[in-house]
């Protein structure tokens, strides 16, 4: 009966399953249950659910599946999604040299496609919470960062846009185009109205925005100082590229006469309401200050390793405390654009490091992709784990298959085997993605938008 006027809750149930929670414990249960009410997780434990449950709308039995929290993205460019397979064997200032110029004739059309893509690649892999850091914004191309919003709003999962900015253009020393670049005032208000418009600071938001300039070899001092006033502001994070590259490094001491740890201190942004891709290229002394200052970390062993440029010092930022989460990365330096797959490749990139077996275990994996995510994207207290009271973003991961049936341990099996298939995805409690294919979305007609318009921008660019 319906009490008090209230609306009654409806409940999905899971049971019979392995659960990894990833809580502060990484409790674990061999068999176990999760209990969904609404867009809430209201309880997990061993064994199966509590006996009398009103509202159970649905019941899963989860024999052979392990549950663990939805993945979250911690950096990405979707508009990539459209020229994936190009400059194949190019460093990172080599490659976007190379695709610049066919960045720069994105439209709305273009970017809405290439973001149904990315994210239906990630959504149907287990993320449920995304990221992209859009920084192209040609003019007259129209309303780019909100035909992201609307992609990802369509296809259901969690959301974290980053209006992203370039404003130094080649003939005053960046490397992008003089074409590809807006004003610094342009960029600055353009990220306000972002802001105004869309942000939600809800608890169980959906859509988020952060402050984003690209990165300091594509933006002036200036937008990464009143970048970083704005976001402060506003109370919204604030993200960019860092420490990618050798030649990153380079340019930095050549034109601010400092490392790019020191020029992000200089420039007010290091924080705990900041966090940067890559960070491949770090000294003791910029781990230390990352640390110190809970400054986060998108670690992309994928892209990094597609554009050669190196190791992150993952062992090393984790035992100093620095927040460190996964990235699948822009799809023109990652082609695969799954980040269930960065699980995998972050434990095994990193054993090639200094600290070889040590470096990473399996679960250390997993929580890089869960709630080391959750963090850097300060989110940590909604997301990332699997208990009462938290968002109900989960994934059930079929493990009984020919893949996976010869690993006793669930997580490794989920981590080292071969991509799991996901029997059963939730966002904010609503399924997303079932046996493996999305509820919310066409995937063919996304395939065949996304090759259209990928047509479309290489003919654009091709009559220059």
């Amino acid at each position: 009966m319906n009490h008090g006027g209230l609306r009654p809750v409806n409940r999905i149930v899971i049971e019979n399953c392995a659960i990894a929670t990833v809580d502060a414990q990484d409790t674990e249960h061999a068999s176990g249950h999760v209990v969904v009410a609404g867009n809430r997780i209201e309880s997990v434990g061993p064994g199966p659910a509590p006996q009398g449950l009103d509202g159970v709308a649905r019941r899963v039995d989860g024999t052979g599946h392990l549950v663990t929290p939805g993945l979250v993205n911690t950096h990405h460019h979707f508009y990539q999604w459209l020229t994936r397979g190009l400059a194949q064997d190019h460093n990172l200032f080599d490659w976007l040299v190379a695709l610049y110029p066919t960045w720069a004739r994105i439209d709305e059309p273009m970017v809405y496609a290439a973001a149904r893509g990315s994210l239906a690649m990630m959504v149907r892999g287990g993320v449920t919470t995304a990221m992209d850091h859009h920084y192209v914004f040609p003019r007259g191309a129209g309303d780019l960062l909100g035909a992201e919003i609307r992609a990802a709003r369509e296809l259901g999962v969690r959301f974290t846009a980053a209006r992203g900015s370039m404003d130094l253009g080649s003939s005053d020393g960046g490397l992008p185009p003089d074409f590809a670049v807006e004003s610094t005032e342009d960029a600055l208000s353009a990220t306000e109205e972002a802001i105004d418009t869309h942000h939600d600071a809800s608890f169980d938001a959906m859509l988020r925005i952060a402050v984003a300039p690209c990165s300091p070899f594509s933006v002036t001092t200036e937008l990464m100082r009143e970048s970083a006033e704005l976001a402060r502001r506003k109370g919204v994070r604030l993200h960019t590229h860092g420490s990618e590259t050798v030649e990153e490094e380079k340019f930095c001491h050549e034109r601010f006469g400092m490392g790019p740890t020191d020029y992000f201190a200089d420039t007010g942004w290091l924080g705990e309401d900041v966090w940067m891709a890559h960070c491949v290229h770090m000294n003791d002394a910029d781990i230390a200050a990352f640390a110190r200052t809970g400054t986060g970390v998108a670690h992309c062993p994928s892209s990094n390793a597609r554009l050669a440029a190196g190791i992150a010092r993952v062992p090393d930022l984790l035992a100093a405390g620095v927040p460190v989460g996964l990235g699948v990365d822009g799809t023109a330096s990652n082609e695969s654009g799954e980040l269930h797959t960065e699980l995998r490749n972050a434990l095994l990139i990193n054993r090639l490091g200094d600290h070889r077996e040590k470096a990473l275990t399996a679960r250390q994996a997993l929580r890089l992709g869960t709630h080391g995510g959750a963090r850097v994207l300060g989110r940590e207290g909604e997301i990332g784990s699997l208990e009462p009271g938290k968002l109900a973003d989960l994934v059930l991961w079929k493990l009984d298959g020919i893949g996976h049936s010869t690993i006793a341990d669930p997580v490794a099996a989920l981590v080292l085997g071969a991509a799991a298939p996901v029997t059963l995805s939730l966002v904010n409690g609503e399924p997303v993605v079932e046996a493996g294919r999305l509820l919310t979305a066409d995937e063919d007609a996304i395939a065949r938008d996304a090759r259209d318009e990928a047509r479309r921008l290489a003919r654009i660019a091709a009559e220059g």
